[in-house]
């Protein structure tokens, strides 16, 4: 895989975005990092643990819960890129962003399908990849979304809290 290394724009895309640090001012783990994978079966695990690796590297203070849960949002993401627009799309590209509060993870591909989320059908045995990413970002009060890019293709992106919310 290979990893361009860490960029300048962490913020996150969508309603999650928020402002925590004064201009100019940024937490030691935070930044941008990229790296792109063939869409084949064996980019999965290895994009799982590479997301796993840099943030332990960088020191995310993140909960284990939540590495936990975006370490599956990777999987999933990833899968569905090689599953469905691996023929389109033979390398698919994986960013991590880390602000002061939250982590972003995005999947892009050049396949133009932009995928929705399925209600679970009990009867199917696969097609919740998706769905279960919705609901895993749900659970923690991340957000989710799926965006085109200007050469036709998508990016799937979820950002968590550091830290999960709060239950009573």
């Amino acid at each position: 895989m290979e990893d361009p290394g860490r960029g300048d724009d962490p913020g996150p895309r969508g309603p999650v975005e928020a402002a925590t640090a004064p201009p100019g001012a940024h937490a030691p783990y935070e930044g941008v990092w990229r790296f792109t994978a063939p869409a084949v079966d064996a980019s999965v695990p290895q994009a799982r643990r590479a997301v796993r690796d840099l943030l332990r590297r960088q020191g995310v203070p993140a909960a284990e819960e939540v590495v936990d849960g975006l370490l599956l949002i990777v999987s999933e993401l990833v899968t569905n890129a090689v599953r469905h627009a691996a023929l389109l799309s033979p390398v698919l590209a994986v960013e991590v962003a880390v602000g002061a509060e939250w982590i972003r993870v995005s999947v892009e591909d050049s396949h133009p399908y932009r995928p929705t989320a399925l209600i679970a059908d009990t009867g199917q045995t696969g097609g919740r990849g998706l769905l279960l990413v919705r609901e895993t970002t749900r659970e923690f009060g991340g957000a989710c979304e799926v965006e085109h890019t200007a050469a036709g293709g998508k990016i799937i992106w979820a950002a968590l809290p550091l830290r999960p919310p709060v239950r009573y």
